[in-house]
């Protein structure tokens, strides 16, 4: 049983695409007693399991996961809606005397977790969120951005404009309560954390071995069966959703007779590229993150064991 202590102990494992966070996260929870709690914007969604790189039952080696596979594709899913989940989650694995383990990519979701960055149900409008979505198909996602640009400039110069749920999330947070996502996220950096972090982040000092690991995970993906899995995806309703993610929208040229399949395939390893690099210019920005260089290491035990080493210097108990 862990101490009670003022704060929550949690475990973070972040990082690029294809560093290997999933597995350092059920070693972490097989050895710590701990769960794992997923901070990635596209696996909670049910059906998208090959291309998102979801864990197989064989890889949680019986490790209870949680907010994976659960959402349907027509579910809008927020960084309000994470943090909720994801903050009762970590209250019951503690109550069970076990460590949460958070393990994901997405950094916003992590950051607005950690940082207690709160939301309340006044800010949310479905309809409004169906209204700019209808908007940004019609006559495309830029003219949301130069919306969002004329009260909330930050805003519209952080978001990427491929990530149109958070484009649409910050003119919805505007247009309900009169305050910006800016504002609001300063507002809510004045609060304390609840929890004890130790963020471990993955990363390659060879930046191109952490490409060819992408390259070789976007083929094994094809293997696996990604095109059907796309294919059947695209049909079903909420397809807008998967057309967002990386190894699916880049596909959907293909099944237009548009590209040849090793065009498409190119296509997802050089977007899965730029998703990596994204990810690290985020992650690289926050200095509680304790780095391990996977390359540095003759094989991944040597990364698990500077990671145990990270997590028994916080001096929790178990």
């Amino acid at each position: 049983m862990m101490n009670r202590k003022e704060k929550i102990p949690v475990a973070a494992v972040v990082g690029p695409t294809a560093s290997g966070k999933s597995r350092l996260a059920v070693e972490l929870a097989l050895s710590r007693n701990g769960e794992v709690i997923s901070a990635d914007s596209m696996q909670i969604y049910k059906g998208m399991n090959i291309g998102t790189a979801k864990p197989t039952a064989e890889e949680m080696r019986g490790v209870p996961h949680h907010l994976i596979d659960f959402a349907p594709l027509s579910q809008p899913f927020s960084v309000a809606d994470y943090v909720s989940l994801a903050s009762d989650c970590i209250s019951e694995v503690y109550a069970r005397g076990r460590l949460p383990v958070i393990a994901g990519g997405t950094g916003l979701y992590i950051r607005s977790l950690l940082q207690n960055i709160r939301f309340t149900e006044n800010d949310k409008d479905e309809a409004l969120r169906k209204d700019l979505a209808e908007k940004a198909e019609k006559l495309g996602v830029q003219t949301l951005i130069d919306e969002l640009r004329s009260f909330d400039p930050a805003s519209a110069q952080r978001i990427h404009p491929n990530n149109l749920g958070r484009v649409i999330r910050a003119i919805e947070i505007y247009r309900t309560t009169g305050v910006t996502m800016t504002e609001q996220l300063e507002l809510s950096r004045q609060m304390p954390s609840p929890y004890d972090a130790c963020i471990i982040g993955l990363d390659f000092q060879d930046r191109q071995k952490l490409y060819d690991r992408i390259n070789l995970r976007v083929d094994r993906m094809m293997q696996e069966g990604l095109l059907a899995e796309a294919e059947e995806i695209l049909n079903r309703p909420g397809a807008q959703t998967a057309m967002q993610a990386i190894g699916y929208k880049e596909l959907l040229p293909y099944f237009r007779s548009e590209c040849s399949l090793d065009e498409a395939v190119e296509s997802i390893k050089r977007e899965s590229r730029r998703y990596a690099k994204r990810q690290l210019t985020w992650f690289r920005r926050d200095e509680n993150i304790h780095w391990i260089m996977v390359d540095e290491y003759t094989d991944f035990d040597g990364v698990i064991e500077q990671a145990f080493r990270m997590i028994d210097r916080k001096g929790w108990e178990r």
